[in-house]
């Protein structure tokens, strides 16, 4: 109850403070609400059960995203889960109409704090879904769970939303890090489109791949971080796919820095670089601001590693069109023993609020919407690991279906790395997260630059995320 208060104070303030600013508002501005359109039935495989209760009467739930309807199709979704539960109205409140989160998380916050009518929550990242729990702002799931045939959360989806013991979100959409290939540019250089490999294999890619001097020369590879303290899964290409401890802290705020993956990372991005000039100069990834979706897109690199939002322009968009034929490969390994698939993954966190008054039909709703109501929405991956290939390909039609040239996408390759691909343990972010990256980012700069070396990296970024952490402690 003490967190609530807190939060109410905290969001109180906020507001009042944006007010001041003249950037302030109303916290429903930007919000609609979904209007029903015709639906497309549910998926007739594996339906998810849910608790065995009396049809609800007259149950309004309201759910608070910043998801648009451009990109996530309330209308027919909400339908759908409506038509199939009469006496259930599901409201979709809009925070974002251009999807923008950061705005929305703000204005969920101050909706929360005005206690205002949510039942449903969405988060898009692992930091906020985490630190609105410590908050107390989602109900934990186990109980409902309990009820619902006691299944576990890691078999059920491929992102586990395990905090602390409990469960307080299940995972929406899914999409991890993979690796998109000019396949032109593969079958001039007599390389096969990777199914499983190592990031030894890919750095042997890149170096083949690389051609030409100067101002036309094309890259094997863009590596479009660090950058600021952000981008930072550029400086975690070996940790982010092990099972555990994938990232800078460990799930207890201490620091991770020893891990020996990341010492084999600087290792790799410097091999890259500067022996065989391989990768796009980090000088001129922050001196030129360049884009990645450019430098693949315009053919400067051959190989991207980034996230699978790119399902939606990887076909070519109006700005940027695809003009050659692009294939998928998954987020590499460490060793060739090592199991194919994990990579980092974001997903919609999609939590019940503790201030439902209407929680076990909201519970209900966020089972469906995260398993068959991911099939019926048609507009993401879903992280149900129960979604078959079959049931996979038509999503991915879809999607491609909004691309400039999807016959250019090799489709199979897509769908396999999706099938194959899975996150990590999800670890909760410290308060002093931003902090650390900020360290590490500068650290990594002093390394790039030739001010240090490799060891030096590694020890003086020790030093301070444990100077940070020691701060944070007082």
């Amino acid at each position: 109850m003490r967190k609530r208060k807190w939060l109410y104070g905290m969001a109180a303030g906020a507001m009042l403070a944006g007010l001041l600013a003249g950037c302030g508002g109303n916290n429903n501005n930007g919000a609609s609400s979904a209007s029903p359109s015709p639906s497309s039935s549910p998926s007739e495989s594996a339906p998810a059960s849910a608790p065995a209760s009396e049809p609800a009467k007259n149950v309004h739930l309201r759910l608070y995203t910043f998801g648009p309807e451009l990109t996530y199709n309330w209308s027919q979704t909400l339908k759908a889960y409506e038509d199939a539960n009469p006496g259930v109205k599901v409201e979709a409140v809009v925070l974002s109409d251009k999807g923008d989160t950061q705005e929305a998380m703000k204005k969920l916050d101050l909706a929360f704090a005005s206690k205002e009518e949510i039942d449903v929550l969405m988060f898009s990242d692992p930091a906020g879904y985490a630190q609105r729990v410590s908050l107390g702002m989602a109900e934990p799931l186990d109980d409902f769970i309990a009820q619902d045939g006691g299944y576990k959360v890691a078999e059920e989806y491929k992102v586990d939303t395990t905090l602390n013991g409990k469960v307080y979100a299940l995972p929406g959409k899914f999409n991890p890090w993979y690796v998109m290939l000019n396949k032109d540019h593969l079958d001039e250089a007599g390389l096969a489109v990777p199914t499983d490999w190592t990031w030894e294999e890919y750095a042997d890619y890149a170096k083949r791949l690389t051609q030409g001097e100067g101002n036309t020369k094309r890259y094997g590879t863009y590596f479009h971080g660090p950058q600021g303290g952000g981008w930072m899964e550029f400086l975690k290409l070996k940790m982010m796919n092990q099972p555990t401890n994938s990232d800078f802290l460990k799930a207890d705020g201490s620091s991770n820095l020893d891990d020996p993956n990341f010492k084999a990372t600087l290792e790799l991005r410097m091999k890259m670089e500067k022996e065989d000039q391989s990768s796009v100069p980090y000088t001129d990834i922050i001196s030129q601001k360049l884009a990645y979706r450019n430098q693949f897109f315009n053919q400067s690199a051959s190989m991207l590693t980034i996230g699978s939002w790119m399902n939606t322009e990887i076909g070519g968009t109006e700005t940027l069109p695809l003009t050659f034929h692009v294939a998928v490969a998954p987020f590499p390994k460490n060793n060739a023993g090592d199991p194919v698939g994990y990579a980092p993954v974001t997903t919609d966190y999609t939590a019940v609020s503790s201030i439902s008054k209407n929680k076990e039909e909201a519970y209900k709703f966020v089972r469906w919407y995260t398993t068959e109501g991911q099939l019926v929405q048609a507009k993401n991956v879903p992280s149900w690991s129960k979604v078959s290939n079959d049931q996979l390909t038509p999503i991915i039609d879809s999607i491609l279906a909004g691309t400039t040239s999807p016959e250019l996408v090799d489709k199979d390759s897509l769908i396999q790395t999706l099938l194959v691909s899975k996150a990590s343990e999800m670890i909760p972010a410290a308060s002093y997260q931003a902090e650390v990256y900020r360290a590490v980012n500068e650290e990594y700069e002093k390394l790039i630059l030739g001010q240090q070396d490799v060891d030096a990296t590694v020890k003086n970024s020790q030093e301070r995320t444990q100077q940070i952490i020691e701060a944070n402690k007082k």
